[in-house]
């Protein structure tokens, strides 16, 4: 994910920057993976308001994400790089060899066409998912698991890593 730099126009623009949607696919989101949530915005169970000046926000369509990445040694193709309105991360929808598809988290360096696989023997490299055991010291890595198999909880915001240490 790139960053836009803008020219001081103004005082107040002198530092400014804002995120490049440069890598992004314009295709619409994947229908099978995507859920609208609708906004309660103060009111309970039976649509009364109990909560006075709460505003509901932009109408949003949760992407389902899986955080899991457990089909072991199976080839997945990157198909897209998707904006996310409800976290700053951008997804990656990929589809397996068996034609499954999916939302991750997109890691920095992922491209539409990428090859990334998920099991014990894999090569280290951006996108594959591998045992903690199995990756050097030293190494910047994103959604890690707290528990195997509970699904990744640590660093999943966008520009967030964890560096393994011995």
């Amino acid at each position: 994910m790139g960053l836009k730099t803008y020219r001081p126009i103004t005082p107040s623009q002198r530092f400014k920057t804002s995120a490049d949607f440069s890598e992004i696919t314009v295709d619409k989101p994947y229908k099978k993976l995507t859920v609208y949530i609708p906004q309660r915005a103060g009111r309970n169970n039976l649509g009364r308001l109990t909560m006075r000046r709460r505003g509901a926000g932009h109408k949003k369509c949760y992407r389902v994400v899986s955080f899991k990445r457990d089909l072991f040694n199976l080839n997945a193709k990157v198909e897209s790089i998707e904006y996310d309105p409800n976290r700053s991360a951008r997804l990656a929808l990929i589809c397996y060899e068996n034609g499954i598809r999916r939302y991750i988290l997109a890691p920095d360096g992922l491209k539409v066409g990428d090859k990334i696989t998920e099991g014990e023997n894999v090569p280290v490299k951006v996108g594959n998912a591998l045992p903690l055991n199995k990756i050097p010291v030293g190494t910047m890595i994103h959604n890690v698991e707290m528990h195997p198999g509970k699904g990744g909880q640590l660093a999943r915001s966008a520009g967030t890593f964890c560096q393994l240490s011995g």
